[in-house]
């Protein structure tokens, strides 16, 4: 049983948004909402042994100790929201992908507040096409095009506190791709459905991969079973770092760790008309800092400086190339090399299925709280 919980997701009408947001936003969220109480996400009640919880004094008085979590969380999947709804209207054919990015990503500094590491963007916006699945965001002078006939998957991040909002979605404007779009969001769904306090991972990855491989689609006379992408997986988030320590599969890997109350997960899920194994490759533009970084000498002065801006600005969130741009780093590629080579930065290549096919994806964060399962990033839209 899904339980929505009232709260105004739809637009107010042409001139504004949600909380009275004006279109396009222009307000930050502190003032639209100076004493916070933002809206929660959808409310997924939990099931069997877990129903208990729904009613339970003590997990509701749990829930008001950890109220500021909760606030950020649900700021950040706002802000994340906002964003998304005014950048539709936006994203046609014919766009540049690097002016698309570099508006997603003001409107979420402007919304979110910037404030250093308090609040900001959770990691680079993602905008990859067709049998790229995850990891592009154009670098300076990148003169990508977005195309009728493009399958672009849009994913960005914003954070409050170093609570991560991960979320995204599909872009097609050819409707032959709609099957393989609506394959991939059911799976999604299927996945958050399937979560939940001491569900064993392999079993949401299974919902997950019954769901997407039960979809096909038929481009240029040929159908294709659509597939989970099964080197690609969804994660549980901790505190300024995008990837916690576990990994929710696309299919069931027989991983029988168990999600556990309080943990804050990213389900997504990537569907292909490929071989539905992706590689790595081509000019990198997604970078982070390695939690378990080495100490070890930086012969470059120019390493040693990029580090400091590095841990100053980004510290373990993940960054790009053009945030050291819009930062006044300047020939800082030999440095970023030297940070890579010494495994103090990690290089998060773009990550391919094979030439011809095409991947789509859909994404949600969501929080198992002591007495239920709060869908943050949903909207109206997905």
């Amino acid at each position: 049983m899904i339980e929505v919980e009232p709260h105004n997701i739809r637009l107010l009408g042409l001139g504004q948004l949600r909380h009275g947001q004006t279109n396009p936003p222009s307000i930050p969220l502190d003032q639209l909402m100076p004493n916070g109480g933002y809206f929660p996400g959808e409310i997924q009640h939990y099931k069997d042994d877990n129903l208990w919880r729904t009613t339970s004094a003590e997990k509701r008085e749990q829930e008001l100790i950890e109220s500021d979590l909760y606030e950020s969380l649900r700021k950040g999947a706002e802000v994340h929201r906002q964003t998304r709804a005014w950048i539709t209207s936006y994203i046609k054919p014919g766009i540049l992908l690097i002016d698309m990015c570099q508006r997603i990503e003001d409107m979420n500094r402007k919304l979110v507040g910037e404030n250093g590491l308090k609040a900001g963007l959770g990691f680079p916006t993602g905008c990859s096409l067709n049998n790229v699945a995850a990891h592009f965001s154009p670098n300076a002078g990148d003169k990508t095009v977005l195309g009728y006939d493009d399958v672009m998957k849009v994913d960005f991040g914003v954070h409050v506190n170093g609570r991560i909002i991960d979320s995204a979605w599909t872009v097609a404007f050819n409707p032959r791709y709609d099957p393989l779009l609506q394959a991939v969001k059911e799976a999604t769904n299927a996945g958050v459905a399937a979560a939940g306090i001491d569900v064993r991972l392999c079993d949401i990855g299974a919902a997950i991969q019954e769901v997407m491989e039960s979809h096909e689609v038929t481009l240029d006379g040929k159908t294709h079973q659509i597939k989970c992408c099964r080197n690609l997986n969804g994660h549980s988030i901790v505190p300024y770092s995008i990837h916690g320590s576990k990994s929710v599969p696309s299919y069931d890997n027989g991983d029988v760790q168990k999600m556990e109350e309080g943990e804050v997960f990213a389900i997504e899920t990537f569907g292909t008309t490929g071989k539905g194994y992706v590689m790595s490759g081509g000019e990198c533009s997604h970078y982070m800092k390695n939690i378990d970084a080495p100490h070890v000498p930086l012969r470059l002065p120019s390493a040693r400086s990029l580090l400091k801006f590095i841990d100053t600005t980004f510290d373990t969130l993940p960054f790009c190339r053009r945030w050291l741009d819009r930062g006044g780093q300047t020939k800082y590629l030999m440095g970023l090399k030297q940070l890579v080579d010494s495994d103090i930065i990690i290089a998060c290549p773009p990550l391919y299925d094979v030439k011809g096919s095409f991947v789509a994806q859909y994404e949600h964060t969501f929080i198992l709280r002591p007495t239920c399962k709060e869908v943050l990033s949903r909207g109206e839209d997905y």
